[in-house]
C-alpha cells in the first residue's frame, strides 16, 4: 500500500472510529502530508527514532513555531501508532521519543467595556448588519465555536424554548441556553435580514453570505476581526468572543462544571484554564480597592 493510501486509511480512522471534527482531520492531513513530502516514496518501516531530528530540521527550515512542531509530532506519533496497530508496520520510531511540554496558552478574553462595544458596531438597518448584529450576541451569549455557528442549522433554533441545540466536535449534541438578547437580534434577523440575504435561494443555515449561501468559518473570522478593529482591539482570535463567554461566565460565579457543559469540552482540565484568567482578574480587583493591597 503507498504511503498517501495509508495516511488516508488514518485520517478515515480518525474521523470514522475516533469521531474527530473535520478542522481536526484538516489539521492532522496537513501535517501528515507534511511529513511525506520529507520522507517521499520510501518505505515507511525504513522511518526509525535516529531520522527524527533530520525532520525536526525539516519543519524548521519551513518556518514553523515550536508548538505547530509539537503538534506534527503527535500527529506522526499517532499516525506510526495505528500503523502498528493495524499490523502495517512492525515497530513505532515514536514510541520511546519525549515531546517538549508546552504549557496551555491563557486566553485573552475581551473586557465587558469591549464587548459591550463591540456587539453594538452592527448597523442594524441592513441585512448584513442584522446578520452581524444577531452572529455576535449568538457567539458572546453561548459561547459556540466558529465552526458551529457556520454550520448552525434553523431546525437547531428553538427560539419559543430559549435554546439552541448545538452539534459540536465528533458530532456530539448539546443544549444551550440563549438570553434575551440573543434571541431577539436572531428573531429581527430571521424576520428582516435573513430573507433579503436569502433572496430566491432555499438554505437550511442561519447565518448566510451576501449570495445567499452558508457563511463560512472565514467569513465568521472576517467578520468579527472587522467589528474589533473598528473598535481598536488588536489582540483578537477567532476564538475571542468563546473565550470572553467563559471567562465572563466565572467571573459572575457560574460552576466550572456548568462552563464545561455549555462549552461542549469532554474534558473539564480544558475548561480550567479560564480560571487562571478568573484568578488573574480578581487579583486585580483586590489590587485596585482593598485598602491594604
Amino acid at each position: 500500500m503507498r504511503n498517501e493510501d495509508l495516511v488516508d486509511l488514518y485520517l478515515n480512522h480518525l474521523r470514522v472510529e475516533k469521531g474527530l471534527s473535520q478542522n481536526t482531520i484538516e489539521a492532522y492531513s496537513r501535517d501528515l502530508r507534511t511529513f511525506l513530502e520529507f520522507w517521499s516514496d520510501k518505505p515507511l518501516q525504513e522511518f526509525q527514532r535516529n531520522k527524527v531530528a533530520k525532520y525536526l530540521s525539516f519543519l524548521g527550515e519551513r518556518g514553523l513555531s515550536a508548538r505547530s512542531v509539537h503538534r506534527a509530532l503527535v500527529a506522526l506519533r499517532g499516525f506510526f501508532r495505528f500503523l502498528l496497530l493495524e499490523g502495517h508496520s512492525e515497530e513505532d520510531p515514536l514510541e520511546d521519543v519525549s515531546f517538549p511540554f508546552f504549557p496551555k496558552k491563557l486566553p485573552n478574553p475581551l473586557t465587558f467595556e469591549q464587548t459591550k462595544e463591540l456587539l453594538e458596531k452592527p448597523d442594524s438597518s441592513t441585512p448584513i448588519g442584522l446578520r452581524d448584529s444577531a452572529l455576535l450576541e449568538l457567539m458572546y451569549g453561548t459561547g459556540i465555536r466558529v465552526s458551529e455557528a457556520s454550520e448552525l442549522q434553523l431546525e437547531a433554533l428553538q427560539l419559543e424554548l430559549g435554546f439552541v441545540l448545538i452539534r459540536g466536535k465528533g458530532d456530539k449534541e448539546r443544549i444551550v441556553p440563549l438570553g434575551e438578547i440573543a434571541k431577539e437580534k436572531l428573531l429581527r434577523y430571521l424576520s428582516e435580514g435573513r430573507p433579503k440575504l436569502l433572496k430566491d435561494r432555499a438554505s437550511p443555515y442561519v447565518f448566510l453570505n451576501p449570495q445567499g449561501r452558508k457563511l463560512s468559518r472565514q467569513g465568521i473570522w472576517k467578520i468579527i476581526k472587522r467589528y474589533a478593529l473598528l473598535c481598536g482591539i488588536r489582540d483578537i482570535s477567532p476564538h475571542t468572543l468563546r473565550h470572553t463567554f467563559a471567562t465572563h461566565m466565572l467571573q459572575g460565579g457560574a460552576d466550572l462544571r456548568a462552563v464545561q457543559i455549555l462549552l461542549g469540552h469532554a474534558d473539564i482540565s480544558t475548561t480550567q484554564v479560564y480560571t487562571s484568567v478568573t484568578i488573574e482578574y480578581l487579583k486585580e480587583i483586590h489590587r485596585r480597592f482593598h485598602p491594604r493591597p
